[in-house]
């Protein structure tokens, strides 16, 4: 059974961009070093990527090649994408795709992007893992780590490390 993760870095006020989607706070970061945590190591461990529309409209934007080529990617939403960048399959049922999700046994899956869809798992209790990356960075504003729902949960937190001077690591089971 495939394990559903997330993998993600947060501004130390909560945000994972600002208003206008920018991410200078994250990849500004003069000698971050994530070591073993390092997202080429994380993403070796990834079979399928799961991320939402906006996500995939917020890649897809970027010049260069598909950069998750080899992996089973999909896009929750309701709409058409039209000249997709890559390979790619669509979904818009939430517990069909959790069930097929749940039913893949050849990797693990990422719950890519913003914290919209991974919050939609975990209130549907299908997320297992998240890392959440803290930068010594406060931004003032933008797209908030996990929008309110009104959910309440108490994840177990597994581990936390401090990865040098601008970075911890907080890694949270929730089963």
């Amino acid at each position: 059974m495939a394990k559903i993760v997330g993998y993600i870095a947060s501004s130390l006020d909560g945000f994972i961009a600002t208003a206008d989607e920018n991410l200078d706070w994250l990849t500004n970061q003069p000698g971050l070093d994530l070591g073993e945590h390092d997202y080429h190591n994380f993403i070796g461990t990834i079979e399928t990527v799961v991320m939402g529309r906006s996500t995939y409209d917020w890649v897809a934007k970027f010049p260069g090649d598909w950069e998750y080529a080899g992996k089973r990617v999909i896009v929750v939403t309701s709409r058409p994408i039209e000249n997709p960048k890559g390979p790619l399959e669509t979904r818009s049922d939430i517990d069909a795709l959790i069930t097929e999700l749940r039913a893949l046994d050849d990797g693990n899956v990422w719950m890519l992007g913003g914290g919209r869809l991974q919050m939609t798992f975990m209130e549907h209790g299908a997320l297992d893992e998240i890392e959440v990356y803290v930068m010594s960075e406060i931004i003032g504003g933008g797209i908030p780590l996990f929008p309110p729902t009104g959910l309440r949960a108490t994840p177990k937190l597994l581990s936390a490390k401090k990865l040098g001077p601008e970075c911890a690591r907080l890694h949270y089971s929730f089963t």
